[in-house]
């Protein structure tokens, strides 16, 4: 049968990362042995106190449907979380919870963007924002983030591409795939741009508390920013929480209830006794947070230094995230065909930079979300797989 679909579904995209492990899976299933670095995902078990939470939630009668923007007392607690680290005052009415993080993306883009406006996202950068401004038939505008400058942005870039048509500007810091992240005189420079030309800041901080060497900077934290960003966090990376789906996102409120409207047309709400864990890990200790950001310090360390041994490889250090990004330009495969290579030839599971973006051209991406042994294997089957092309 020859099905019909609206063309718009020819607008939206995927994520590399899913294709890859379902291909890695098949070779698994054929006794091959995989180490898995191509997907974003803590490799460490919820905190017991935070599952615990939600048993006991689901004992108290936490199964039912809930307010669309999420529970009252969960949207309390992360006002107040917000409130404390970005050093500015949110209201609970100014939160939405939704069903992971990448709703409020979704949302964000739907809510704001008509045909034609552009829309300026990183690149390399998280496939999301590129595949969701093309389905609202936005015009996707591309920032390079330059190697030379750290994988930030250059100035004088952004300037030429903003412009009165300039809608919304995506941010994502610490960066995936990059690991790189942008200081308060970046974010000085985007938000006196937003404020001259009159657009919206989408802040994508989901890897906020996942950053090494320097204190989290966020755009909503520079006076008169509140007013026009939509902040992004959430659960699965800080808590290792990606299979519970918890996300939320702070915007003004007459945004806010543009997105809570579109969650009722279409998840209606976020599961309730997920929330009530949300609340527990926010208020408990934070102990695991540091101590799991710590191990994947060590990782950092060891997949960089490891990855800079290797002939035709250079590799910078990430500031946060869990991922590298090393340039591979010098050797004789393209990113797509040394990646597919390595999954075969290796058994190493990681993505080319073309995944995201075309200025991810010349670039892997390694997820260092796995231990330090299969990182140190990996590492060793690398070597021995590029040292045969």
């Amino acid at each position: 049968m020859n099905i019909q679909f609206a063309t718009r579904m020819d607008r939206l995209g995927t994520e590399s990362a899913f294709e890859v492990l379902a291909k890695a899976k098949q070779l698994e299933a054929q006794g091959c042995k995989i180490i898995h670095l191509e997907i974003g995902q803590p490799d460490f078990p919820t905190p017991p106190h935070i599952c615990q939470a939600a048993f006991q939630a689901m004992q108290d009668g936490y199964t039912g449907y809930t307010p669309a923007a999420g529970l009252l007392v969960l949207r309390e607690t992360i006002a107040e979380h917000i409130s404390q680290t970005r050093g500015v005052e949110i209201h609970p009415d100014e939160v939405v919870v939704t069903p992971g993080a990448k709703s409020i993306i979704f949302f964000t883009i739907l809510a704001l963007v008509n045909v034609g406006d552009e829309v300026i996202y990183p690149n390399p950068g998280f496939p999301t924002y590129r595949s969701v401004i093309n389905f609202v038939e936005g015009k996707a505008i591309s920032l390079p983030l330059i190697e030379e400058e750290n994988f930030c942005f250059r100035k004088e870039d952004l300037e030429i591409l903003v412009s009165d048509r300039t809608r919304l500007f995506i941010l994502n810091s610490p960066h995936n795939p990059t690991g790189g992240f942008l200081n308060r005189a970046d974010l000085q420079a985007i938000a006196e741009l937003a404020n001259k030309y009159d657009f919206y800041i989408l802040a994508d901080e989901i890897y906020s508390r996942l950053l090494y060497d320097a204190s989290h900077q966020s755009i909503i934290s520079i006076p008169n920013m509140k007013e026009r960003t939509i902040l992004i966090d959430g659960y699965s990376k800080t808590y290792a929480m990606t299979g519970w789906r918890l996300g939320y996102g702070v915007a003004p409120k007459a945004i806010a209830k543009k997105i809570e409207q579109l969650t009722i047309n279409s998840n209606s709400c976020t599961c309730a006794f997920t929330q009530i864990a949300g609340v527990k890990a926010l208020k408990s200790s934070q102990d695991f947070v540091v101590q799991m950001r710590e191990e994947f310090r060590k990782r950092r360390d060891v997949i960089v230094e490891g990855l800079n041994r290797i002939q035709g490889v250079h590799c910078l250090k990430p500031s946060g995230a869990f991922y590298v990004f090393p340039n591979v330009k010098n050797l004789p495969l393209d990113s797509q065909n040394l990646a597919d290579y390595l999954l075969e030839e290796a058994g190493i599971a990681l993505l080319p930079g073309t995944a995201f973006g075309e200025f991810g051209t010349g670039y892997l991406r390694l997820s260092y979300a796995n231990s330090l042994n299969n990182i140190q294997d990996a590492i060793d089957r690398l070597k021995i797989a590029i040292e045969k092309l």
